[in-house]
């Protein structure tokens, strides 16, 4: 039986080498082959939440069901991350402008800008 310090010492040296799908992948395996409380010494041992160890299972299950084009896999789902300011907020751009058009210096034709105002007094107007 391997312990958790040893599954420990695996981590840490995978780590590295990893990103977080192919990780998922291991941890989930090494639950699955632990076997009733793999899930729980895995995750300790990675130092991990057991929802991740768990999702590399499902993850390993998955691909035994199916024929997955490893190559086409992503890690993360498209559009995932913070949306940008000026897709929130259409007007944000055009306010900005407004705010910046009286105190701006350098060429009006060209995308960089010069003001005398500082990001805190903008952001408080």
């Amino acid at each position: 039986m391997i312990t958790e310090n040893a599954l420990k010492r695996k981590y840490e040296m995978l780590a590295a080498h990893f990103d977080e799908r192919a990780m998922r992948l291991c941890l989930g395996a090494d639950a699955a082959c632990i076997g009733h409380g793999g899930v729980s010494a895995v995750a300790r041992a990675a130092g991990v939440s057991r929802t991740t160890v768990h999702a590399g299972v499902k993850l390993l299950r998955e691909k035994e069901s199916s024929n997955v084009d490893e190559a086409k896999t992503r890690i993360r789902k498209p559009g995932g991350g913070r949306k940008a300011k000026k897709d929130k907020d259409a007007k944000l751009l055009s306010d900005l402008e407004k705010l910046l058009d009286p105190v701006t210096r350098g060429d009006p034709k060209s995308p960089l800008r010069w003001t005398s105002k500082s990001t805190t007094k903008l952001a408080e107007e």
